[in-house]
């Protein structure tokens, strides 16, 4: 896969916009700036289905309402 990287003037752009767009959530807004400082490493991304056995979740169904 690949590990995405910023430049510096696209870290600072996402800094900016971190902390315009969610001020009254400092640690989405952190989360969105370390990112922007680190990248994104696509070879630890993981699965939605890994996610939801590692949590317990159930099985979803075509019964289960759909939720963003």
């Amino acid at each position: 896969m690949a590990h995405l990287i910023f430049s510096e003037d696209e870290q600072r752009e996402l800094r900016e916009a971190a902390r315009a767009e969610f001020p009254g959530n400092p640690a989405l807004a952190y989360v969105l700036e370390n990112l922007a400082a680190e990248g994104i490493d696509l070879d630890r991304g993981r699965d939605w289905e890994d996610l939801r056995v590692e949590a317990g979740l159930p099985e979803r169904n075509a019964e289960a309402p759909e939720v963003a």
